[in-house]
């Protein structure tokens, strides 16, 4: 099964002097493709991580935020990915764009966003997704369905809705620094456009004063 792309061309000059800006045009212009019915959910992305052992795993997470010092997305601290953050705070996402015939894949390095920002984000969601933060131990077995359920309740009923849910300990956000961001095109007959944004370690180790430099890969 394939599918011959016959997309515009990717061209380094009609580039962004950084990833970030390259990513917010092609976001936006994902956002539209959303409105028109060909995308559902353009902030979706795959998350890579691995543990010390260097055993990879992958999930689907929702990306909540982006500026120049990184990509944020929110999680349980305790979740697989958390503890693999924690042992070895690296990371790779992943935006699966193929109805548009896009990719976008950064790679960088991994630290929690600050307590302040995590509670702006926790208070700006549902009711039923603050409690839903507190009922599940995530990525641990859990007996039964039953039993998320019921511990859904009896939060419920501590917090009713229009109270005030405190932010999990246990729970907060995770900014992923680019050292490299590539942006993929599909072009005719597989030869794809892949232009890959580098961090030139030179500028700094802040990421939103690096410089950066563009290499075409090979598709």
């Amino acid at each position: 099964m394939r599918k011959q792309y016959r997309s515009a061309a990717l061209t380094e000059s009609g580039l962004a002097a950084d990833p970030y800006e390259q990513f917010a045009r092609w976001f936006a212009e994902a956002v539209r493709a959303t409105a028109d019915g060909l995308l559902t959910e353009p902030n979706a992305m795959v998350v890579s991580t691995a543990d010390s052992a260097g055993v990879p795993s992958s999930r689907m997470v929702l990306l909540k935020g982006y500026d120049r010092r990184g990509f944020v997305f929110f999680s349980n601290h305790g979740s697989r990915k958390g503890r693999e953050l924690a042992a070895n705070p690296v990371a790779s996402l992943l935006f699966p764009w193929h109805p548009i015939a896009r990719q976008v894949i950064v790679g960088g390095t991994v630290e929690r966003v600050s307590p302040a920002e995590t509670a702006e984000y926790f208070h700006s969601r549902p009711h039923g997704s603050q409690i839903g933060a507190w009922a599940s131990e995530q990525s641990a077995p859990v007996a039964a369905r039953e039993a998320l359920e019921h511990r859904y309740r009896e939060l419920a009923d501590r917090w009713p809705e229009g109270a005030q849910v405190p932010v999990p300990p246990f729970w907060g956000g995770f900014r992923v620094a680019a050292v490299t961001a590539e942006f993929w095109q599909g072009r005719e007959n597989r030869l794809h456009d892949r232009l890959r944004y580098v961090r030139d370690e030179a500028a700094g180790d802040a990421a939103q004063d690096a410089g950066w430099r563009v290499e075409r890969l090979a598709p």
